[in-house]
C-alpha cells in the first residue's frame, strides 16, 4: 500500500502546524505536536507515547479494505481489492503498516517507509496512499474544530490539495490518557480516500 493514515497527519503537521500548536501543549492538538516533533528528531519511543500506532494503522487497514474497487484509481494493484484477497490477509497489512510507519519516524522519507510494504501479496504501501491525501505540495491551513467529549477528543485538520485545486479535512480522534492525550484513529480515512479516488478518476478521464 502507499501511504498511511498517520502520514497524513505528521504531512499535514510537518507543512507548517508545528508553530500554530505550540501554545496549545496541554491539550489534544499539543499531543499532535508533539508527535510531530517526535518525527523531526526520531524518536519513536516518544512517538508512541501520543500516537497508538497498533490502533490507527489496523483502523487504516480496514479503512482501505472497505475502499474495494474505488482504489483502482490510487494503486496499479487496486483491483485485487475487488475480491476477498485484501480481506484475507488484514492482519499481515496491520503488522507492515507498522511498520512503515516506525521506519517513516526513524527516517524521515516516505521512500524508506514504503519500501517496507509487502511485495508478494499485494503491494500496497499505506504511506503511499496517504501521501495520496496530502501531497509534498500540500499545506496547513488550521483546525477546522476541536470537540472534547470526555475523555475522547476530535480534531479536524484542514489541508490544502493543490492538484484537484480543493482542501480536505483530515479528522483525528484522541483519547485521554492520564496526564496526555494519544491519538487512536483517523476516523474519517475511508472517506478521504474515497474523495481522493473519484478526484483522479475524474482527472483522468479529462
Amino acid at each position: 500500500m502507499k501511504k498511511l493514515l498517520l502520514l497524513v497527519v505528521l504531512l499535514a503537521l510537518g507543512v507548517g502546524g508545528y508553530y500554530y500548536y505550540r501554545n496549545l501543549k496541554n491539550g489534544p492538538s499539543g499531543a499532535l505536536v508533539a508527535a510531530a516533533a517526535a518525527v523531526q528528531t526520531h524518536d519513536m519511543a516518544t512517538f508512541e507515547k501520543y500516537v497508538d500506532v497498533n490502533s490507527v494503522t489496523t483502523h487504516l487497514v480496514d479503512d482501505v479494505v472497505q475502499q474495494g474497487s474505488m482504489l483502482t484509481a490510487l494503486l496499479p494493484g487496486g483491483s485485487l481489492m475487488m475480491g476477498g484477497a485484501m480481506r484475507l490477509i488484514k492482519p499481515t497489512l496491520a503488522k507492515a503498516a507498522h511498520k512503515e510507519v516506525q521506519r517513516y519516524v526513524e527516517t524521515g522519507s516516505l521512500e524508506e517507509a514504503a519500501a517496507t510494504a509487502p511485495k508478494r501479496l499485494v503491494n500496497v504501501s499505506l504511506t503511499g496512499l496517504a501521501n495520496k491525501v496530502v501531497s509534498k505540495d500540500s499545506e496547513f491551513k488550521g483546525i477546522k474544530y476541536t470537540r472534547e467529549e470526555g475523555d475522547n477528543a476530535f480534531v479536524g485538520l484542514e489541508v490544502t490539495q493543490p492538484k484537484y485545486d480543493t482542501t480536505m479535512v483530515i479528522e483525528v480522534k484522541m483519547r485521554r490518557q492520564g496526564d496526555h492525550w494519544q491519538m487512536t484513529q483517523i476516523t474519517n480515512s475511508g472517506e478521504l480516500l474515497h474523495n481522493i479516488a473519484a478526484l483522479e478518476k475524474k482527472r483522468l478521464l479529462n
